[in-house]
């Protein structure tokens, strides 16, 4: 049995997360922790017998086979491009990047690299997904509705547009991933937000944001995200068919058809570990089951920009099924907003604002 040496970046609660799931594979060291937080990462890596590195590059250097990015929206890009110049298999914590532009070119570099990469969209590996798809395979989807109703999480960055991305990016994210594996792209998205942030010190995102959204094949369905709680009330999906409603969401799945209502429940730690089963085996070649490889989650972190994009300016947004960038419909919109495309002449990027350098204490 080959040994999987892995290293982690960043020392927060998901990579504290991941070091106990990796901790409990027999065939997984967990070869170093580096954090600009130096406490944090070395009371890590005491828990798991494990070395603390000064930075990335010392990590790199002491040869791991993968390394764990998890850290903050806004420290991805740097983190990232050192691990695939070094050219070792990746597992990136969602969302991929506070903005677009970084995310883009993440990706650039591992298809040109050609990297093994994988990112934390866990949720594709619950049972009830395999399910809800086959129960959706010869029906075609009318209607889907997301939501994630939620409160702050008590890190200081995550109330500041710039540092998460907003609720959106950084939260319903996994909604918006598990919609387009059940339903399928979406064309165009128009988008509000309350424009009145929530009750935390120095927030200046919005409390409430509500979507719709058209799909390629013409089903319709909305997104709504909210910040405003005390505890997290509701996070999945409701999808309508042809005599099938369908409720998804980390505990379970309840389906609703001409034979009545039955739950198939599900452990959301069953997921966490598969996600990383699956990456670590795909490592050591004992297996092939990444769901969501960085190119996949790209697609997703485009529908989280392009909903928080219309949020902040009230207008739709139209999304290309394929790698082209994404305009701006409707008559009052400027030439052309490109979203994961080169800039035309008088178009607008559409990006949050570029990343600092280093690595952060996640969540």
């Amino acid at each position: 049995m080959r040994t999987c040496r892995v290293g982690l970046v960043g020392a927060g609660g998901v990579a504290q997360r991941h070091a106990r799931v990796l901790g409990s594979f027999a065939d997984v060291e967990l070869l170093g922790v580096t954090d600009v937080h130096r406490d944090a990462a070395a009371e890590l890596a005491a828990a798991h017998s494990a070395r603390v590195f000064a930075d990335v590059d010392a990590l790199l250097a002491a040869g791991p086979d993968a390394v764990y990015v998890c850290v903050p929206p806004f420290a991805h890009g740097p983190v990232e491009e050192a691990v695939i110049a070094a050219g070792v298999p990746m597992f990136v914590e969602k969302p991929v990047a506070v903005d677009l532009d970084t995310a883009e070119r993440i990706a650039a570099l591992v298809q040109e690299k050609g990297l093994l990469t994988a990112v934390g969209h866990h949720w594709r590996y619950l049972h009830v997904v395999a399910q809800a798809r086959q129960l959706l395979a010869d029906r075609p989807v009318r209607m889907v509705n997301g939501a994630w109703l939620d409160k702050v999480p008590p890190v200081a960055w995550w109330a500041v547009r710039d540092r998460s991305g907003g609720p959106v990016v950084e939260q319903a994210a996994h909604v918006l991933d598990l919609i387009r594996a059940l339903v399928g792209e979406v064309v165009e998205v128009t988008a509000y937000g309350d424009g009145s942030p929530p009750p935390v010190e120095g927030a200046d995102i919005d409390s409430v944001t509500a979507a719709t959204l058209r799909f390629a094949d013409g089903a319709v369905g909305t997104l709504a995200a909210a910040c405003v709680l005390g505890w997290k009330h509701r996070a999945g999906l409701e999808i309508l068919a042809d005599g099938l409603a369908l409720s998804l969401a980390e505990d379970g799945l309840t389906i609703r058809d001409a034979d009545g209502e039955r739950h198939l429940p599900a452990d959301p730690e069953d997921a966490r570990i598969a996600v990383d089963r699956a990456f670590v085996d795909a490592v050591t070649g004992v297996g092939d089951d990444i769901r969501v490889p960085y190119a996949e989650a790209l697609r997703t972190q485009r529908l989280a920009i392009a909903v928080a994009q219309s949020a902040r300016t009230g207008r739709p947004v139209a999304l290309p099924t394929g790698p082209a960038s994404v305009t701006v419909s409707g008559p009052t919109a400027p030439a052309s907003v490109t979203v994961g495309g080169p800039t035309a002449p008088g178009s607008v990027t559409v990006n949050g604002p570029a990343a600092p350098a280093g690595v952060a204490v996640d969540a």
